[in-house]
């Protein structure tokens, strides 16, 4: 191509001197302007070509470009999670806890006094006499116990208006003997065995039957008697005896039982005691009783329980709140946060399962630093009363403030919050409206 630029122009260069070519030339040098002319046109079109090509690729790319940012623009598609459904399911949650007394086997002391009453002759008062008790027993059940035993100090005797023959002047006159009756009482709780076992009961009753050995002495007061009588068989006194007797006792009884403490009862007994004919020295021709009535202290010698700690639980109805993945075309907009966080009945603290939805509400508040919250509390109008709900409502309110506060370091001034009390019940169902309702949103 610059062989031809170069003749052509000294072509042109000696022959514009001229004015203009000659025919000779144009005749001799015809198919080489013809070439040239050629040539020329077509790489004008060449270059023609290429640029209009390239201003509509450039076009077609722009076109492409703008349409594709005007539908990034318009539509976004994402997923998103949304509440499905909620679901009820049981569960057990800690009530309180109960104490639980055990039965334990344990000694007891009785220490007891009061006074006997000796069946005879002689006018009732003068046949009373002064008595004490003194016991060491083990309880083996709570109905069975046994008790070693000695009631001891005296027993009387004696006639009044006596007359050993008709016609002869009323004798009247008593005396006193002393004894002491060790024995093995069986006793049985009669409380326990009916009402069942009580460790806390005020009023206990307890039966009683046992036997052992009446040791009487000092009975010389009857015998000095005796010296005076001339027919010892007319005042009965048949079987006078003097120096120490050992009989065998049989007995029965009750005593009451006041509990004061764990370790002290108030004990009221009454006993009845049989032994033979000899005991007061006259003979009757049937057995010789005495019976007792006592009051005094029976000692624990330790508690009769043992303890036992039981935590008890109760089934609660909790409420999981189901989400799935939906994916939505939207446009590209800040979508306000909105989670209801559920208490459990007369119940103001965030459960493990709730805690999340408060993290949800923080984390929206930390990636949209423009963002504020609304929480509202509210309470179901079927549990309690207007003014236990709004308290509830308040504190369920303001648990959910001060964990973003306290715990996420949300600024106090980016949350707005109030409670309804059971005055409004967001929710169909009663139980989920023990809720707290946030809603973050870019204001």
């Amino acid at each position: 191509m610059g062989f031809f630029r170069r003749k052509s122009a000294y072509l042109e260069r000696k022959n514009l001197k001229k004015g203009t070519f000659s025919p000779l030339f144009v005749e001799k040098n015809r198919f080489f302007l013809h070439d040239l002319i050629f040539f020329r046109i077509f790489a004008v079109g060449i270059f023609t070509y290429i640029n209009i090509n390239t201003t509509v690729m450039k076009m077609k790319l722009f076109i492409v470009a703008a349409l594709a940012w005007v539908s990034m623009g318009a539509m976004a598609q994402k997923t998103k999670q949304v509440i499905d459904r909620v679901e009820p399911r049981t569960v057990q949650e800690f009530d309180h806890q109960e104490v639980e007394k055990k039965f334990k086997s344990n000694w007891f002391l009785d220490l007891q006094g009061g006074a006997q009453y000796t069946l005879g002759e002689a006018k009732f008062k003068k046949l009373i006499s002064p008595n004490v008790q003194l016991g060491l027993g083990y309880n083996f059940t709570p109905v069975f116990a046994m008790r070693l035993q000695a009631n001891a100090w005296q027993s009387k005797g004696g006639w009044s208006a006596f007359r050993a023959h008709k016609g002869d002047a009323p004798y009247t006159n008593d005396y006193k003997y002393k004894y002491v009756a060790p024995g093995l009482d069986f006793m049985f709780n009669l409380s326990n065995l009916f009402a069942g076992w009580n460790p806390d009961r005020f009023f206990n009753v307890t039966a009683f039957i046992g036997g052992g050995a009446n040791i009487a002495w000092d009975n010389g007061e009857v015998n000095d008697i005796a010296k005076n009588l001339i027919d010892l068989d007319a005042y009965n006194l048949e079987y006078l005896w003097d120096g120490t007797k050992v009989r065998p006792f049989g007995r029965a009884g009750l005593e009451l039982g006041f509990r004061l403490s764990d370790y002290v009862n108030l004990m009221l007994e009454g006993n009845a005691n049989i032994t033979t004919d000899k005991y007061n020295s006259k003979k009757a021709g049937n057995p010789d009783w005495y019976f007792n009535a006592l009051a005094g202290l029976r000692i624990n010698l330790g508690k009769g329980y043992r303890t036992e700690t039981h935590d008890i639980y109760r089934d609660v109805v909790v409420y999981d709140t189901i989400y799935k993945t939906v994916v939505i075309e939207e446009p590209v907009v800040i979508e306000p946060m909105r989670r209801d966080i559920f208490f459990l009945r007369n119940k103001t603290d965030i459960r493990p399962e709730e805690a999340g939805k408060v993290q949800d509400i923080a984390e929206y508040l930390n990636k949209y630093p423009q963002a504020k919250v609304d929480i509202v509390g509210y309470a179901d109008v079927q549990t309690g009363n207007a003014k236990i709900n709004a308290r509830l409502a308040q504190q369920r309110a303001d648990v959910v403030v001060k964990t973003l506060i306290e715990e996420y370091g949300i600024s106090a001034d980016r949350i707005t919050y109030d409670s309804k009390g059971d005055t409004v019940q967001p929710f169909v169902e009663n139980d989920l409206n023990r809720v707290s309702i946030c809603i973050a949103d870019v204001k």
